[in-house]
């Protein structure tokens, strides 16, 4: 049974930083791309980042560029989502994800795949 699971949300001031740690379990098929997305109150979900299996394939949403910095560690099974300079509109609650692929469409990082994995989210909140 797959199972994604998310940590490191917070309270944070803006221009803070925070760290959000994504912990994958279950895969009998190899690794997946992992992807970020966010969910605000009101909004749609969109994607953050994503990266690839073997880490050739990054990428971010505009507005996240230069102070998001996704990673992974393949041996831990674990996928990281560095946040820093935060901003008010960061605040939302992340998901971690997993399919085939990462791709961009347009200006959006996106999963692509036959089968997709979601975590329970975790939330996160800039504010003074």
């Amino acid at each position: 049974q797959v199972q994604l699971v998310e940590s490191g949300g917070g309270l944070v001031q803006p221009g803070g930083s925070l760290r959000l740690s994504c912990t994958a379990s279950g895969f009998t098929s190899g690794y997946y791309a992992i992807g970020w997305y966010r969910e605000a109150p009101g909004k749609d979900r969109e994607g953050v980042s994503c990266i690839s299996m073997n880490e050739d394939r990054l990428y971010y949403l505009e507005s996240v560029k230069g102070r998001f910095t996704i990673s992974r560690d393949n041996a831990k099974n674990m996928v990281y989502l560095q946040m820093n300079s935060l901003r008010p509109e960061d605040t939302a609650v992340y998901y971690c994800a997993a399919s085939d692929k990462c791709v961009i469409l347009g200006t959006t990082p996106v999963l692509l795949g036959r089968e997709d994995y979601w975590g329970q989210g975790t939330q996160v909140t800039v504010s003074s």
